[in-house]
């Protein structure tokens, strides 16, 4: 799949079939998400890999929008750590180049995933460091859920020519 195309179908997936996960194909999303740009290249990320169902459950307690980790194959934790980002922020802006590296890739290698927000949510990003036992300057960014995909999602036409400005408003 080029990545032309895997931008254009990519959809969120939130239904899986049993099938497992390699450990090969999160070794890949992993390095995709790792090549992602980064402010000033600080590469302030840190994931946690996780396939225990349980975790998933406490998740589920705190975070409405999680409950597809439940039959997902594994989940990642995509984190930052406030001490390598370049400036106040930019941790998030980094972590988000990563997220949608993985999303591209999982749908480019026959995964299905979705991105589950936690920050900007005080409550969630307390919940998950508790969760996982992050270290004070561990900043959790995002979840996403990956496995097979178990649904097929329609391609809207997104494109819009009105969202375009030439030179000025």
């Amino acid at each position: 799949m080029d990545v032309i195309d895997a931008i254009l179908t990519r959809r969120s997936i939130r239904k899986y079939t049993e099938q497992m996960v390699s450990d090969q194909q999160v070794e890949i999303l992993l390095k995709a998400a790792m090549y992602a740009p980064s402010a000033v290249n600080k590469q302030p990320w840190h994931f946690i890999v996780f396939r225990n169902k349980l975790i998933a459950e406490k998740i589920a307690e705190f975070h409405p929008n999680s409950y597809m980790l439940r039959e997902a194959s594994l989940g990642i934790l995509v984190c930052f750590d406030e001490k390598l980002q370049h400036d106040n922020g930019y941790g998030e802006l980094d972590c988000s180049a990563a997220t949608q590296n993985i999303l591209l890739t999982a749908h480019g290698i026959g995964l299905g995933a979705v991105w589950i927000g936690i920050v900007p949510r005080k409550n969630r990003i307390a919940s998950v460091k508790k969760v996982f036992n992050l270290p004070i300057n561990i900043i959790p960014f995002a979840l996403v859920a990956v496995g097979y995909p178990n649904e097929k999602r329609a391609f809207p036409e997104r494109f819009r020519k009105d969202r375009i400005h030439f030179e000025n408003w």
